[in-house]
């Protein structure tokens, strides 16, 4: 049985705005290797409509831009929306139930499936199927945006917590 696991990059203050953080190398090679070793990414519109960008390689890449393109591009992918008529390759399209198939891609596949976008993470939270919370901590501090947390949790266990590069903190939660 997978189990569904939300993180993201966030500031100091708890915000999630991503033309904020640009990983640096270490963070960078980390993300990579996640995502090569994802059983697929659920991602609800906005958030894929932003990742879209690594469906076509880009004359100005490096060699980890390209790694991190052909590892996303392999994955799986699930885009919740009820206004997206279509998704690009190697996608699929929940416009309904989304219980019923989050719940379903839980029992199919084994492994880690990635949630991306906190409003997403707020549907299926409320829904009692997230398994697990990342918050990759980074030292800036906001003041706006979109909080990581775009609601109410139920209470959280930290399980872990690591430094990845020089600046970044990731936080490993569970429900309690």
């Amino acid at each position: 049985m997978a189990k569904l696991v939300f993180g993201m990059n966030q500031s100091l203050d708890g915000y999630v705005e991503h033309t904020n953080f640009l990983p640096g190398p270490t963070l960078f090679r980390h993300f990579i290797e996640q995502v090569r070793g994802l059983s697929g990414v659920v991602y609800g519109r906005r958030l894929y409509e932003i990742m879209r960008y690594w469906d076509e390689d880009q004359s100005d890449w490096d060699a980890e831009e390209r790694d991190f393109a052909a590892a996303w591009r392999r994955q799986p992918k699930w885009v919740v929306s009820r206004s997206l008529k279509s998704v690009g390759p190697n996608a699929t399209l929940v416009e309904d139930d989304i219980e019923a198939a989050m719940r379903g891609l839980k029992a199919q596949l084994v492994g880690e499936i990635e949630v991306a976008g906190p409003d997403l993470a707020r549907s299926l939270s409320d829904l009692g199927l997230i398994d697990e919370y990342r918050l990759y901590i980074h030292p800036i501090v906001l003041g706006r945006g979109k909080p990581f947390f775009a609601g109410p949790r139920p209470p959280l266990r930290l399980v872990t917590s690591d430094q990845i590069g020089e600046d970044v903190i990731r936080l490993t939660y569970v429900p309690a």
